[in-house]
């Protein structure tokens, strides 16, 4: 793949653009970050963190999420979209780290990847962001997006992308290209009518002129 060796001068170009990019998700715990990328999932990051302010504050260690009644939980976050899976989708992950791991987040993508309703790319985000382990790459529509236009995919799959990112990035950098990829395509690369003139990568990226 040509584009490969643009790595290292996307990596520089977008660290200075966005100095010290990180998850927009407020959390102070592993299972808080665990519930606020559930609740994310098709809603802002903004509305995440409005609901899970109050949250944070109601249930305070993951035995409180494991032993609230459902419908409270529910309730406490009704304004998210799909709030009722995402709600048992929570709990069941509290009471599976209460049964199976005692209480305490696993810090492996094959034990995270058991609990109810986390697959590859929540376990990427609480392992990166959580804990500092560079597992893989968190690949989101956003991820996605930019990775294909700038020509280091051609692939259309969350899993063949995440390979392909993988294999032309250092590990250590892992965590950091996923926030980088992702604020840029929040700010600059967007869906519909990307900002070419304002892109800091508009001279290498190769869908500039498609």
């Amino acid at each position: 793949m040509k584009e490969k060796g643009n790595i290292p001068e996307i990596l520089r170009r977008l660290k200075k653009e966005y100095p010290g990019a990180r998850t927009a998700l407020r959390f102070g715990t592993p299972f808080e970050l665990l519930a606020a990328t559930i609740l994310s999932a098709q809603a802002t990051d903004a509305l995440v963190n409005k609901v899970t302010a109050e949250l944070f504050r109601k249930y305070r260690s993951v035995k409180d999420y494991a032993e609230a009644p459902l419908e409270t939980l529910q309730n406490d976050v009704r304004s998210i979209n799909f709030y009722k899976t995402k709600a048992k989708n929570i709990q069941a992950c509290a009471r599976t780290i209460m049964e199976k791991f005692g209480g305490t987040v696993p810090k492996t993508m094959e034990e995270l990847v058991t609990l109810p309703g986390v697959a590859r790319k929540t376990a990427n985000i609480i392992l990166s962001n959580a804990f500092g382990i560079n597992e893989g790459i968190a690949v989101d529509t956003h991820v996605k997006r930019l990775a294909l236009r700038l020509g280091l995919t051609r692939h259309e799959d969350p899993v063949k992308i995440e390979r392909d990112l993988m294999a032309l990035t250092p590990q250590k950098e892992w965590g950091t290209l996923s926030h980088l990829l992702i604020f840029h395509g929040r700010n600059v690369c967007l869906a519909r009518n990307p900002k070419h003139e304002t892109c800091v990568l508009s001279d290498i990226c190769p869908s500039k002129n498609l």
